[in-house]
């Protein structure tokens, strides 16, 4: 835990020496630019990245920053834009005021396309060879684009209001949660040299954490204030959620059951990535008890 601590203050001041700028005469685009970068948040992504790094190869910690930056700023987009009111309609992220309330709608729309652009502009300039860094774009741009996060983000807001089966409800969240998770995990493996068998495995693992990940989200939502989370809770009504299918009982007994099976497949790995990955997934496992 204390690694991983020493890992996340790395990862902070890495990301507010790299904020992205732009130096115009737009009198709130730059502030707008860093608000919600600098409003804080789990790095639960970017963590599991470097955490791996560093158990595999830490002398390789400084060349995947950016990498773990360029996920956070991704991740950082898709939050503003599921807080718009098009589709969520929250007032709350990361303990503080959303974007388009601190600024305004449009102000909003368009840091959330500078975040997502410029994710890729920095794996591009990434110090990584150009055969890494094109697996890196790739591995990034399909998770996080039509073929993950926007194709689920899709499905929920178009099936608002209608109730669907678990099958497409696992599909809707392994796509728009857990396919950014796995990418994370998948990265990482990339940057240290892992063998495919090793990356398709960690892939997989990072795909159970981000439906659990979900699971969680859904719990905290129904069981938590906007303090304790820190975002505005109560706000799945109208969602495809695991509470409203399952209710919160069964609920919570999936994420039981997914946490465990998580835990079983950890230890399955390779001690060297076990030990890296375990302190900060231990904290994450079951927090939805908390």
């Amino acid at each position: 835990m204390k690694q991983n601590g020493k890992l996340i203050d790395q990862f902070e001041e890495y990301l507010l020496d790299h904020l992205p700028v732009s130096k115009t005469f737009h009198p709130i685009f730059e502030d707008a630019l860093g608000e919600m970068l600098k409003a804080g948040g789990k790095r639960f992504r970017p963590i599991l990245l470097l955490s791996l790094v560093q158990g595999i190869n830490p002398l390789l910690i400084q060349n995947a920053m950016p990498v773990a930056l360029a996920i956070e700023f991704l991740h950082t987009y898709s939050l503003i834009h599921d807080d718009l009111p098009a589709m969520d309609n929250a007032d709350l992220r990361r303990g503080h005021p959303t974007l388009h309330k601190t600024f305004d709608e449009v102000t909003a729309i368009l840091v959330g396309d500078g975040l997502n652009t410029h994710a890729f502009n920095i794996l591009a300039n990434a110090p990584l060879s150009s055969e890494v860094k094109i697996e890196l774009i790739k591995t990034l741009s399909s998770d996080g684009g039509i073929d993950g996060m926007i194709i689920g983000q899709a499905i929920d807001c178009y099936f608002e209001n209608q109730t669907i089966e678990l099958e497409k409800l696992e599909y809707l969240h392994i796509h728009k949660t857990a396919k950014l998770i796995a990418s994370s995990l998948k990265m990482g493996a990339i940057i240290v040299g892992l063998n495919q068998k090793v990356i398709n495995d960690l892939y997989n693992f990072g795909i159970d954490i981000g439906l659990l990940f979900q699971i969680q989200d859904d719990i905290i939502d129904e069981t938590a204030t906007q303090e304790e989370a820190g975002k505005t809770t109560a706000n799945d009504g109208a969602k495809n959620s695991f509470v409203n299918l399952l209710g919160l009982d069964g609920a919570i007994k999936s994420a039981n059951d997914l946490a465990k099976k998580c835990e079983d497949s950890l230890s399955q790995f390779d001690d060297s990535i076990a030990s890296a990955l375990t302190s900060v997934l231990n904290s994450y496992f079951y927090r939805h008890k908390k």
